[in-house]
């Protein structure tokens, strides 16, 4: 959760989410020799800046130079007029396992999905499928077919699904949810990803990269959601939260039968793997970090815990935890230093502009030396309801920070000790939250997988983690002279 940011409002909200290729995750293909159009181009550079303000910014730096040089050398090869100076590539501060592009020939991929890759083809193949989606104009065609069915109030529906991840909730109070959050997508068709990896392999093809490396990216990315889920103790079939890759698992062999017979050998393994060393891995101090079931932010000096049995994700908006028993995330608003009518703004934000949602009662409190203000609402849902709680904490005059959750009307509040834990944390504890990055190793001679991992910073899954980084299944052995990834702290 960055420290402050610019809100975009819910119309802002779903005309981007028509806007905003969410892939990795038909229709005719106009001319290769078609240009990218003054609208088309227009569009992006409105998207552009709400974008990198939703997903943690633009990363500069020789990675970013090096992430932008391979998507534009692979623009090149799908024939868009000017493609190299007409397309911008970035790569983002966020720790989802993203990419995605937006019309006028802006794509992006977050380093979270870099670290995930072995290899420069892998890197290509990504850029390449967005490429692929901008040349498509899939994302007019979404919104053509929108407009002609008038889904834009479905559109907050299907968003706080994702979510929410239960339909029970009311979307009601789910649409507010979606403010301050990255879910800003809605996947394209399955013909249209199809179109977008075709379109990929064969721009890989012409630039002489292994057109399997859309296959491996794809069986990466499957194998850390899977991955990901187990660890978090949640279905393995639920989407990452702030994920907009639809089951990349079902994509996985598709792709490879696709590139089989295909020309093309490069990878450039070793010059990806130490273009991309020292990569920030997961969360960013500056957004605040989650290790284990505890959030913590050096800079805005505050935690929680979460409850037990719930997992959280971060972005740069918001915190969100979710579990069977409700769900829930921390953001902040304007605070005018009126912390109670603070609440009562948060609940009239989540019942939306034609919902009046008001707290039955507001109670004030003290939290760990913090003040607090907190009140409930219960909110009808066809034939059951729900509850909607918002509990507020003072931090300073002019700052609040506060939780909104969602549980089952009447149920023991699952959240009431998360509430309890809010905290703010010492100067020394601040300085003792350090980032995890990317560390390339060469593998010695008697070097195993098992001892390797045993360098991971992580207290549990070392070896699982280590295998789903590097690409290596459970029969993979290592070889010396090989180049591996480890995840470590910062130095």
């Amino acid at each position: 959760m960055a420290k402050f940011g610019r809100k975009i409002g819910m119309a802002g909200t779903a005309t981007l989410a028509l806007a905003l290729t969410g892939c990795m995750g038909g229709g005719e293909i106009p001319s290769a020799s078609t240009p990218i159009t003054t609208t088309e181009a227009q569009q992006g550079a409105e998207y552009h800046p709400q974008l990198l303000n939703q997903f943690g910014g633009a990363m500069t730096g020789s990675q970013a130079q090096y992430v932008e040089s391979v998507g534009k050398n692979i623009a090149v090869q799908s024939g868009l007029g000017n493609a190299r100076e007409s397309f911008t590539v970035s790569l983002l501060n966020s720790p989802v396992n993203n990419a995605f592009a937006v019309p006028g020939g802006y794509i992006y991929t977050t380093r979270q999905l870099v670290t995930l890759m072995n290899n420069e083809a892998e890197l290509a193949a990504v850029m390449g499928h967005e490429v692929g989606h901008v040349a498509a104009r899939h994302s007019q065609r979404r919104q053509q077919r929108a407009q002609r069915n008038q889904i834009g109030g479905v559109l907050g529906a299907v968003l706080s699904g994702v979510l929410l991840g239960d339909s029970s909730i009311g979307n009601t109070v789910s649409r507010g949810f979606l403010q301050g959050s990255q879910l800003l997508t809605l996947s394209f068709s399955r013909s249209q990803e199809t179109q977008a990896d075709d379109l990929g392999i064969q721009y890989l093809t012409n630039a002489g990269y292994d057109p399997r490396a859309m296959g491996t990216v794809l069986a990466s990315l499957a194998a850390q959601n899977s991955l990901d889920a187990r660890l978090q103790g949640r279905n393995a079939s639920v989407p990452e939260w702030a994920s907009t890759h639809p089951e990349p698992a079902s994509r996985v062999q598709r792709a490879l039968t696709a590139s089989q017979g295909l020309p093309g050998t490069v990878t450039n393994r070793d010059t990806f793997l130490s273009r991309i060393d020292g990569l920030i891995y997961g969360d960013d101090p500056a957004q605040g970090v989650i290790e284990g079931s505890q959030f913590i932010h050096p800079e805005l000096r505050l935690s929680f815990t979460a409850p037990q049995g719930f997992y959280m994700v971060n972005s740069t908006r918001a915190v969100s935890i979710n579990g069977q028993g409700g769900q829930g995330q921390l953001t902040l608003a304007s605070y005018s230093g009126d912390l109670a009518s603070y609440v009562r703004q948060q609940f009239t934000a989540l019942g939306g502009e034609n919902n009046a949602l008001a707290p039955q009662t507001l109670e004030r409190t003290t939290v760990n030396g913090l003040p607090a203000v907190y009140g409930q609402a219960r909110v009808n849902n066809g034939n059951s309801q729900v509850d909607v709680t918002v509990f507020a904490y003072e931090f300073a005059r002019d700052r609040a920070y506060h939780f909104a959750t969602i549980t089952p009307a009447g149920s023991a509040n699952p959240f009431a000790s998360m509430f309890q834990s809010m905290r703010r944390i010492t100067a020394s504890e601040a300085g003792q939250v350090v980032p995890r990055r990317l560390d390339v190793v060469t593998v010695q001679r008697g070097d195993t997988i098992s001892g390797l991992a045993r360098r991971m910073a992580y207290e549990s899954g070392q070896e699982e983690r280590f295998r789903v980084l590097n690409g290596l299944g459970q029969r993979d052995v290592l070889q010396a002279g090989q180049k591996v990834k480890l995840v470590v702290r910062a130095r």
